[in-house]
C-alpha cells in the first residue's frame, strides 16, 4: 500500500499544517514507507500472542504500601503548627469564616 501526494496535502490540510512541496514529497515518500512495513507485519500470524502495552516487560520497584501505628504520635502532632486533642487542626476550605 502507498499514499500519494495529494493524500498528504489533504492530512496536512486537515491537520492545519502548512508543507512545502519538497516536505510533501519528502513525507509521501517516509508514510508509504511505514504503510508498506506495516503491510509486512499483517502478514505475520498472530492469532497465539497475547496483546501488549509494551514491547518489553517493565516492573514496579516501589515498596509495598503497608499501613503501620508510628509509635511516637506526641511527636507528630507536636511538629504540627496547630493541634486540638490528638488532631491536627486545619483552616477551613471553601467555605466563608464566621
Amino acid at each position: 500500500m502507498s499514499i500519494d501526494r495529494e493524500q498528504v496535502k489533504k492530512v496536512a490540510f486537515l491537520a492545519r499544517l502548512e508543507l512545502t512541496e519538497t516536505e510533501e514529497e519528502e513525507f509521501t515518500g517516509q508514510l508509504s514507507s511505514i504503510l508498506d512495513y506495516f503491510e509486512q507485519l499483517s502478514e505475520l500470524d498472530t492469532e497465539n500472542v497475547a496483546p501488549t502495552t509494551r514491547a518489553i516487560d517493565v516492573s514496579n520497584i516501589t515498596r509495598a504500601d503497608i499501613v503501620e501505628s508510628y509509635r511516637d504520635r506526641d511527636a507528630i502532632l507536636n511538629s504540627a503548627p496547630d493541634r486540638e486533642g490528638d488532631f491536627f487542626k486545619v483552616p477551613k476550605i471553601g467555605q466563608e469564616e464566621d
